[in-house]
């Protein structure tokens, strides 16, 4: 199957636009990540430095793991039947773009700018940390194999709630609706990143390689099955 690339960026810039002038997209993308960034840093900042021998054996920072596992679904719930309560998808779908080209382009207007945010609330966190806590406490918290963890997991975890997201919001006639039940979806995988971050479930190099390939192998399978459930009919022509 040959993709155009240039139908694909074509529906990116036009989601990026739109997504930009959505108040309560943007204001959703923003308030989770400082709800995930606050949290964590009253409770480093509150610690006495006798707390950095027990931070030293965890892995508290995948804590923040969360931010790309809840965001991306909140804009790709929004994908489809938000664009179709607007009255701008049926054009779209008229047009020869194919559907898997129509769902990649979203899928990265929703992951690119979840990737920035995730990324760039993580490096405040960091800054933060190194400038305000105590040092034994910052030199504990902070671990080269938790950075590498955030880096690789962060586009992971993102891709497959994003592909969560279309598929509720493919089937979905009512946007919050949509954004609530892809939250809802999410929770298992910020479940098991909180889980990890409290070590409760023990982090291995092999644990971090399995969940790798999972996630891998579900993202593609999310594109797949996202593309074969997407019914164009349907959504053109109103029918559930």
């Amino acid at each position: 199957m040959r993709l155009s690339g240039r139908r694909v960026r074509a529906i990116f810039r036009k989601d990026l636009r739109e997504y930009r002038r959505n108040r309560s997209l943007v204001a959703g993308m923003a308030i989770l990540p400082l709800v995930y960034l606050v949290q964590p840093l009253v409770a480093v900042f509150g610690l006495a430095a006798s707390a950095s021998s027990s931070l030293a054996h965890e892995h508290v920072l995948l804590y923040m793991l969360g931010i790309p596992a809840l965001v991306p679904v909140f804009v790709a719930a929004y994908a489809v039947v938000g664009e179709r309560q607007q009255g701008t998808l049926e054009p779209a779908l008229t047009t020869p773009i194919r559907r898997e080209e129509f769902l990649l382009g979203k899928a990265l207007a929703a992951l690119i700018p979840s990737l920035g945010i995730a990324y760039a609330v993580y490096a405040v966190f960091l800054g933060l940390v190194l400038g305000f806590a105590r040092p034994s406490i910052a030199s504990a918290l902070i671990q080269w194999p938790d950075l590498l963890a955030q880096v690789i997991f962060t586009p992971l975890l993102a891709t497959w709630s994003i592909w969560v997201g279309i598929a509720i919001s493919a089937r979905s006639s009512d946007a919050r609706v949509a954004q609530q039940l892809g939250l809802l979806a999410s929770l298992p995988s910020v479940f098991v990143v909180v889980l990890i971050a409290l070590n409760v479930i023990h982090a291995t190099l092999g644990l971090a390689i399995g969940l790798a390939a999972v996630l891998l192998v579900l993202d593609g399978l999310g594109w797949r099955i996202t593309s074969g459930m997407f019914d164009r009919e349907r959504l053109i022509t109103g029918t559930r």
